[in-house]
């Protein structure tokens, strides 16, 4: 400031498009877009040359997340939000690390939590019998090879298609959705059949009750009550396990829903300690800052998408095999060191066709993923699940000789569905029915805010006109 000049209140400075697009970082041409959809109003000072701007307003847009900050990799669109914050090798919804979440409350309990801000203990999701119906009818019509995220995805707009107050997005509105569509999803997949083999028999637990029934009856999981163990984890073990009921055709489902979601995913019975382990996962995985499916919600919700096709958008980015299938790839590799009997020749075969070695590494942790890290634990009270748990060991031992990677959550995720007799891609089907809570959470954020934000400005390189009509 040189000595003329006169210090100004903050408060009342006027910005010029220069100044409002680098306190925004974005382009001057993308200022004057945030003036057309109304997010910005100017101002043409008297003898003065172009528009200016209120710094109140600009710093008030910065902070609902319409900017763009630059990152390592050059420029990447920053959304604030108070959903997820990923620090130090520690998750946290709203401020609470996810595996203490994880170890004391059910999937639908953190899920409402989320939502709503109240833990309601004991909260149960049902399916309704219209949007049922219609969603089972559609996933029936798939071929049979269809697999589980076609099924999903078939089954979420199906039920759109019932629902004729859908595009009620009222915050009420949105939350009846949700506590309904998460079981839908689970109910309109077929059940796993009877008899099928499983993908590894672990050592530890026998499968006699596997030729008699098809997934976990309601009298199995009861009847194993007694090995839930004590405190918090034992309390859920008991819930997960004394919840399983017979359930009618349709709709009527109304345990906990885990062990629904269990029956689709194997037809072997359901210990508590296993039920444990997939309750901690859905929790673990409800959401994880924006990736890549979690953004696609929030500009669907920015278009005031309704939540179906919110999470159908979701749906369609998770489906990329750089997402969802990331679990697959770490239950193969497991089976294929079972099989072989050493996970030294399977990661000396990855390394050496310069693949990376599945399970290992995430770019927001340096360390071990904590959510990795809270299902192991939970892991070793599965006596079937030791083989698979030593293999994954051993992946890590033996890349760790080469490579500075640690588990993350799709390793543990595969340790679960090999020691289950899961099939590759019930991981996937995990991941998915976790995140549909913490994209609904994305959704009802982005509905408060300004419609239609998440517009970023393309950076033509194409050649410069006038060109030939071709």
């Amino acid at each position: 400031m040189t000595d003329h000049d006169v210090a100004q209140d903050p408060d009342e400075r006027r910005l010029s498009t220069r100044e409002a697009a680098d306190r925004l970082g974005v382009k001057p041409e993308t200022v004057y877009a945030y003036v057309s959809r109304g997010q910005l109003t100017s101002r043409r000072e008297s003898g003065g040359r172009g528009s200016t701007f209120d710094a109140r307003e600009v710093d008030a847009l910065a902070r609902r997340g319409g900017r763009r900050e630059p990152s390592g990799a050059g420029s990447e669109l920053a959304v604030r939000t108070g959903i997820t914050l990923i620090d130090r090798d520690h998750c946290y919804f709203r401020g609470v690390d996810t595996s203490e979440l994880a170890a004391h409350h059910s999937y639908e309990e953190v899920a409402e939590w989320l939502w709503t801000g109240e833990m309601r203990r004991g909260i149960r999701f049902t399916a309704p019998h219209d949007a049922l119906t219609a969603a089972r009818r559609a996933v029936d019509a798939l071929p049979a090879h269809t697999g589980p995220m076609d099924r999903l995805q078939v089954a979420v707009i199906a039920a759109a298609a019932a629902d004729p107050l859908r595009f009620d997005l009222s915050e009420r509105a949105v939350l009846d959705t949700a506590r309904t569509l998460i079981p839908t999803l689970v109910a309109a997949l077929p059940r796993r059949a009877a008899g099928r083999p499983p993908a590894r028999a672990g050592a530890g637990e026998a499968g006699a009750g596997e030729a008699g029934a098809g997934h976990a009856g309601p009298g199995e999981a009861a009847a194993e009550l007694g090995a839930g163990g004590q405190g918090a984890a034992g309390r859920r073990a008991a819930e997960l396990g004394a919840a399983e009921k017979p359930a009618p055709e349709l709709g009527a489902e109304d345990g906990p829903l885990a062990p629904r979601l269990w029956s689709r995913l194997t037809s072997e019975p359901a210990a508590p300690p296993s039920l444990r382990v997939l309750d901690a996962a859905l929790v673990l995985l409800i959401d994880h800052d924006l990736a890549a499916s979690t953004l696609a919600v929030r500009v669907a919700a920015s278009a005031r998408a309704h939540p179906y096709a919110i999470v159908s958008a979701g749906f369609g980015a998770l489906d990329g095999a750089l997402h969802g299938a990331a679990s697959g790839l770490a239950h193969r590799m497991l089976l294929e060191a079972l099989d072989r009997g050493s996970a030294a020749a399977v990661v000396a075969d990855h390394l050496r066709a310069g693949r990376r070695v599945p399970g290992l590494g995430h770019p927001l942790y340096p360390g071990e993923d904590p959510r990795a890290r809270a299902l192991f634990a939970l892991l070793e009270d599965v006596p079937r699940a030791r083989p698979a748990l030593q293999a994954a060991r051993d992946v890590i031992t033996t890349t760790a000789r080469h490579k500075e990677w640690h588990a993350n959550v799709d390793l543990a995720l595969a340790v679960l569905t090999v020691a289950t007799g899961m099939p590759a891609e019930a991981g996937e089907t995990i991941f998915a029915v976790a995140r549909t809570a913490g994209w609904i959470a994305h959704a009802l954020e982005e509905y408060d805010e300004p419609p239609l934000r998440m517009r970023p400005s393309g950076q033509y390189s194409g050649p410069r006109p006038p060109q030939p009509l071709p």
